[in-house]
C-alpha cells in the first residue's frame, strides 16, 4: 500500500500521466489526509472533497472534540481540552473518567487504533496495541480516551456543503451492527429515531458542518444511548462506504454532487426538497472468515455471480478471475436492498445474499444472513455490541461457496449427463425418471 494507493507522490504522478483535471480520493485513508488534499491543490488539480483546513480540523479527533466543545455540541465524556496525551496522563484520565474506557486513534477511524479497556489491569497492553495499530494505519500513533458507552446505537448523519454557504443534512444512517468497531450492516431510516429526535440530531449535524466551515460530502457520527441522549463522536471527511442507502431512499447521487460542488455549483437540493422514501439496507461482503474471529482471507475469485431483482443494487470491487490479496481492505462488495418497508428490505437482502455466488474465496455471506435472521435484529434492537452479545460463538451451518471440489463434482456430473445448457443450444435438464442409467434396485447396475 505504501508503494501504491497510500503514496501521494505516486498518485499525483499517475494523475499527470493520465491528464486528469480533478482527483476524487474515494474511501481510502488518503481521503482524510489534509496533506494529500493540499498537495493535489498545489499541483493544480481540483480536489473533489472538503478543503484541507476542514480535514485537518476534523481529521484529528482531539482537535475536533475541542472545537465542538466550544460550539456547544454534546460530547461523550472524555479527556479534557488541553490535556497532554502522554501515557502517564492517559492513564490518569482513564481513572478520572471511570472504566470502561475507549482508547482511540487521534488521526483516523474505521476501528483502527481502537481498544476497549474494562479495568486498569488491561490498560497498558491496550494502549500499546492501539498506538502501534494507529501508527501503522495512519502514520500517527497519537491516541486519546473517551468513556465507553455500554450498548449505544451508532447513528450518523450525511452532511453536504457548497462554496455558496449552503449546508444541509441528508438524514441518518444506523450503523450499529459492527465487528471489531467496523460496520458490516447499515440501514436507513433508523427505527430508533422519531421525528423530533431526527430533527434535533440533524440540526446538530448541520451546526457541526457550519462550525468546521465544511464543504462537499461528509458524515457526522453520533452515539445514541438507551435514554435517547445523543453524543457527537467524530466527522468522517469523505464519502462513506454506506452512502448508497442514502442515495436509494432519497433518489440522489452523492458522488455526482461532490463533483458538481467541486466545479463551483450550488447544491442541487435544499432541506425542504428531501424526503425519505422506503427503507434501505447495506450488507458489506468481506473476504474474511467470520467463524475464526473475522480474520481476513485471501485468494482467487474462481467465479462471481451478482444478484438481481427489484430493489437490489450490487456495488462490487472484484469479478471472476480476480485475486484478493492481503495488501488491501478485505471488502469485496456492497449489497444494497431497498423496499417500501424495513421487513421487506430485510427479506430482499437475504434473498440477494442467497443469489450472490463467490467461488474460491472465504467470505462472510452466511454470517450476514445470520444477523438478518436474528429475531433481535428483526425487532430493531440493534446496538454496537450486538454481535458479541448475540452471535459470539457463531459457526456457519452452510458449506462455503469456496468448496470448489463440490462445485467441480456437480459440474462434472451434469457434463457427463449430456445436459449442459448453453446459449447456442439451450435445453432443460431431463427428468431423472426418464433417464436410463446403470443403477438398479435389485443388484449391481450394468455399464
Amino acid at each position: 500500500p505504501n508503494e501504491s494507493y497510500l503514496n501521494p507522490n505516486k498518485l499525483l504522478e499517475v494523475a499527470r500521466e493520465a491528464g486528469v483535471c480533478a482527483v476524487h480520493p474515494g474511501y481510502g485513508f488518503l481521503a482524510e489526509n489534509a496533506e494529500f488534499a493540499q498537495a493535489v491543490s498545489d499541483a493544480n488539480f481540483v480536489w473533489i472533497g472538503p478543503p484541507p483546513e476542514a480535514i485537518r480540523l476534523l481529521g484529528n479527533k482531539v482537535e475536533s472534540r475541542n472545537t465542538m466543545a466550544e460550539a456547544g455540541i454534546p460530547l461523550i465524556p472524555g479527556i479534557e481540552a488541553g490535556s497532554s496525551l502522554d501515557d502517564k496522563t492517559l492513564r490518569k484520565e482513564a481513572e478520572r473518567i471511570g472504566y470502561p474506557v475507549l482508547i482511540k486513534a487521534a488521526a483516523g477511524g474505521g476501528g483502527k487504533g481502537m481498544r476497549v479497556v474494562d479495568n486498569p489491569a488491561g490498560f497498558n497492553k491496550a494502549l500499546e496495541g492501539a498506538k502501534r495499530e494507529a501508527g501503522a494505519a495512519f502514520g500517527d500513533s497519537t491516541v486519546f480516551i473517551e468513556k465507553y458507552l455500554v450498548n449505544p446505537r451508532h447513528i450518523e448523519f450525511q452532511i453536504f456543503g457548497d462554496y455558496h454557504g449552503n449546508r444541509i443534512h441528508l438524514f441518518e444512517r444506523e450503523c450499529s451492527i459492527q465487528r471489531r468497531h467496523q460496520k458490516i450492516i447499515e440501514e436507513t431510516p433508523s427505527i430508533a429515531l422519531d421525528d423530533d429526535l431526527r430533527s434535533r440530531m440533524g440540526e446538530t449535524a448541520v451546526k457541526v458542518a457550519e462550525t468546521a466551515n465544511y464543504l462537499s460530502a461528509g458524515t457526522v457520527e453520533f452515539l445514541l444511548d438507551k435514554d435517547k441522549k445523543f453524543y457527537f463522536l467524530e466527522v468522517n471527511t469523505r464519502i462513506q462506504v454506506e452512502h448508497p442507502i442514502t442515495e436509494e431512499t432519497l433518489g440522489v447521487d452523492l458522488v455526482k454532487e461532490q463533483i458538481k460542488v467541486a466545479m463551483g455549483h450550488e447544491l442541487s437540493w435544499s432541506s425542504k426538497d428531501l424526503r425519505q422514501r422506503g427503507h434501505s439496507i447495506e450488507c458489506r461482503i468481506y473476504a474474511e472468515d467470520a467463524a475464526a474471529g473475522f480474520l481476513p482471507s485471501a485468494g482467487p475469485v474462481h467465479f462471481l455471480k451478482e444478484p438481481g431483482g427489484p430493489g437490489i443494487r450490487f456495488d462490487g470491487g472484484v469479478q471472476t478471475g480476480d485475486e484478493v490479496t492481503v495488501y488491501y481492505d478485505p471488502i469485496v462488495a456492497k449489497l444494497v436492498a431497498t423496499a417500501s418497508d424495513r421487513e421487506t428490505a430485510i427479506r430482499r437482502a437475504r434473498l440477494a445474499l442467497n443469489e450472490t455466488i463467490i467461488l474460491g474465496l472465504t467470505n462472510n455471506k452466511a454470517f450476514l444472513k445470520a444477523v438478518l435472521d436474528h429475531p433481535e435484529f428483526a425487532a430493531g434492537n440493534t446496538y454496537t455490541s450486538f454481535i458479541p452479545e448475540h452471535l459470539p460463538e457463531w459457526q456457519s451451518a452452510e458449506a462455503q461457496d469456496g468448496d470448489l471440489q463440490i462445485a467441480l463434482a456437480a459440474a462434472t456430473l451434469i457434463r457427463e449427463s449430456g445436459s449442459i445448457t448453453s446459449s447456442e443450444n439451450a435445453q432443460t435438464l431431463p427428468e431423472p425418471w426418464q433417464t436410463l442409467g446403470g443403477w438398479s434396485m435389485c443388484g449391481g447396475g450394468m455399464r
